[in-house]
């Protein structure tokens, strides 16, 4: 990776190999989970956060719909040369507060759930800041 522009982010891109890693878990756990419950495929997953299926498919849709704003920003970071040291750790803090987040929906831990949240969301905040600064 030498001479390449991201290779100041090889560690931050290893955060994003390891965020891969878990969306993939989380993916198959929902599909683990909707097989075990015979969730008919396609049809809405019911039952509110007392469900496991509902909340190992919550999890997987949270961590699609947050990202395409993540990939965003490091885009963006990249190819302006956002301070690398700062943007590494920055994917590493949203790599693992993603994964507390993970392990604190499917065990129905609302409020750290929702801290751990807040991190990962501050984690991409971090990320915007770089971000700007970097095009200025």
């Amino acid at each position: 990776m030498d001479g390449l522009l991201i290779a100041p982010y090889h560690s931050g891109l290893i955060a994003l190999l390891a965020l891969a890693a878990l969306m993939v878990t989380q993916f198959l756990v929902a599909d683990v989970a909707g097989i075990r419950a015979k969730q008919v495929p396609g049809t809405p997953v019911v039952g509110g956060h007392g469900s496991f299926l509902f909340r190992a498919t919550r999890t997987y849709a949270n961590s699609n719909e947050n990202i395409g704003l993540l990939l965003l920003l490091v885009l963006v970071c990249f190819f302006t040369g956002a301070k690398p040291q700062s943007v590494n750790a920055a994917l590493w803090m949203y790599f693992a507060t993603r994964g507390v987040f993970t392990v604190c929906y499917y065990a129905n831990w609302r409020s750290l759930r929702s801290i751990a949240f807040g991190a990962s969301a501050l984690a991409q905040v971090a990320l915007l800041i770089l971000a700007l600064r970097a095009v200025n």
